[in-house]
């Protein structure tokens, strides 16, 4: 990749002479505070999962549960997810325990394996390991000590991050046989330590080389919404599992937006952090600096509950990093509304439209506008310079870290054991030069710098999460998998900015057409009155999931 025609940018340049409007569409991109702001709980990263969740509870709205029970009948409303919050109430009040929860799930995976024994959603799988853990649960409610509102909650986990005793294999039929899995991965401790139920290995297109979620080393799982169309990837399993009603939340890993589409694409919601700001220890993609490991919720209340549960930066990351303090939004008042009002969102009208169907971008348009008319968050239009060396520099820069992941075991002679469509990938990523790396990351640097620029004006940038509605799955893709770069392009087109620069991003849906996604970018060190990242991104999906809801069950 030559970058002779690219000027460099060292820690003291200042770049253009011309100015760049802020960023884009259905995506938030914000910024962080360093000092507490109005409606802001900040969380401690040292103390125990149980307290941070406790903390993220509180900042939770009032729960009514006559808004998801029917009166006295201790009946839930049909047609409805269940948050978690509602298994909380269930759990307390009698309605049901753990164990009898833990059944149904046995017993509809095991259905579901039997009617579609070609896409199952977990590849590992093991149900006295779940009966264990749900009896363990069911015994603490009993004596009146859960450990948090997570306990016996279902959680899914995607098969690149480690949960024993379950094997990591990436999504391949050998990977487990080079890397040995000995204890859980931090994230999988932490909800593990709050009393989560860990259901099982999720399945993925393999080593996340891919958007869609095809595997034919087990499956593609199908679309919950429509079995003939893709889930996308890479956390495919993940999504698909929330999106089914069966797990409340599971773990994916974002490298290139593997958490956002497939959440996007199945319906629910999907939160990139912040680089570092979750542990990747005992996860395949430790090493690597663009890949994240968060939450695939049904709702945005959940996955505040299941980010609090995770977060915490590894000792390693604590000192390049200087993370601030994390913080949530504290929904539980009507200030946190009242500050929504002062938020400028940013729309890079152009990019925004680079969609496959005007449906796409007539519903984010549609929220766009509620957002407006009911809280005064107003849209200014902006501009995103280098877009097409965005996208190079990231290629190059998870395809050199993926193969730096795989290389000694291909030349090993696993290699001839990759799916077609990985050993494509792995082709395409061996043509880079340790130069190319180098350049990649300089213009990383300055792309960043860009995004700085904007956000002295916005607080968020949005886009569509994808370019294009679920894909339809090939009859001859599931058996032997497909390479299909146009639909990878287009589903990758929005989500990667957040992975090269390292920004929080969340996918939330607003139609049964397209999903839309608010995503945000954090942390500049330089700014000291801009709003923290994760915070703004949640309030306003907050809002947005509403919205939703409102649409889809009237």
């Amino acid at each position: 990749m030559a970058d002779r025609r690219l000027p460099h940018l060292n820690a003291c340049e200042t770049v253009p002479t011309r100015r760049f409007g802020v960023l884009v569409t259905s995506a938030a991109y914000v910024m962080m505070y360093r000092d507490p702001e109005p409606g802001v709980v900040c969380l401690e990263e040292d103390v125990k999962p149980e307290e941070r969740i406790d903390l993220a509870l509180k900042c939770l709205p009032h729960y009514d549960p006559s808004s998801s029970w029917n009166s006295g009948s201790g009946e839930p409303f049909p047609f409805r997810y269940w948050k978690i919050r509602d298994y909380g109430y269930a759990y307390r009040s009698k309605f049901t325990t753990p164990s009898m929860v833990a059944e149904h799930f046995i017993s509809a995976i095991e259905v579901l394996n039997d009617k579609q024994p070609s896409a199952p959603l977990l590849i590992s799988f093991n149900p006295k390991e779940v009966r264990r853990q749900a009896a363990a649960s069911t015994q603490r409610f009993e004596e009146g000590i859960p450990l948090s509102i997570l306990d016996g909650i279902l959680i899914a986990v995607k098969d690149d991050i480690d949960c024993f005793p379950h094997p990591s294999k990436g999504g391949s039929t050998w990977f487990h046989e080079v890397r040995q899995v000995n204890t859980d991965a931090v994230s999988v401790s932490r909800l593990r330590s709050s009393g989560a139920i860990l259901v099982g290995k999720t399945n993925m297109h393999e080593f996340g080389m891919g958007t869609t979620g095809n595997n034919p080393n087990y499956g593609t799982p199908g679309n919950p919404h429509n079995p003939k169309r893709y889930t996308g990837g890479s956390s495919s399993g993940s999504a698909a599992i929330v999106a089914s009603g069966l797990c409340s939340a599971a773990l994916g890993t974002d490298g290139g937006g593997s958490i956002r589409i497939p959440a996007s694409l199945c319906g629910v919601v999907g939160l990139k952090t912040t680089f570092g700001r979750t542990d990747l220890t005992g996860s395949l993609w430790e090493a690597g600096t663009v890949t994240i490991a968060g939450p695939i919720t049904a709702t945005v209340e959940d996955a505040i509950l299941v980010y609090a549960a995770i977060l915490g930066s590894s000792p390693a990351d604590r000192i390049p990093l200087n993370p601030s303090l994390p913080c949530l939004p504290d929904l539980s008042s009507n200030e946190s509304s009242n500050i929504l009002g002062s938020l400028t969102l940013g729309k890079y009208t152009k990019w925004f439209n680079d969609v496959s169907s005007t449906d796409i971008t007539d519903k984010c348009e549609d929220v766009l506008n509620q957002l407006f008319h009911l809280h005064g968050c107003k849209t200014t239009k902006i501009v995103i310079p280098e877009l097409r060396e965005l996208r190079t520099a990231h290629t190059v820069t998870f395809g050199s870290e993926s193969l730096c992941l795989l290389n000694l075991d291909c030349e090993d002679g696993k290699g001839v054991r990759l799916t077609n469509d990985t050993r494509t990938n792995l082709a395409l990523f061996r043509s880079f030069a340790a130069s190319d790396y180098v350049s990649a990351q300089r213009l990383r640097r300055r792309i960043m710098y860009y995004h700085m620029e904007i956000f002295k004006k916005v607080d968020v940038i949005v886009t569509p999460t994808t370019g294009m509605t679920a894909p339809e799955i090939p009859e001859s893709a599931l058996e032997v998998g497909e390479t299909n770069l146009q639909v990878v392009a287009s589903l990758m087109q929005f989500a990667i900015t957040a992975n090269l620069l390292g920004l929080p991003a969340i996918s939330v849906p607003v139609s049964d057409i397209h999903p839309f996604p608010l995503r945000q970018f954090t942390e500049s060190k330089s700014q000291k009155k801009i709003w923290n990242g994760r915070t703004c991104m949640l309030m306003i999906c907050k809002q947005v999931s509403n919205y939703f809801n409102l649409i889809i069950l009237q």
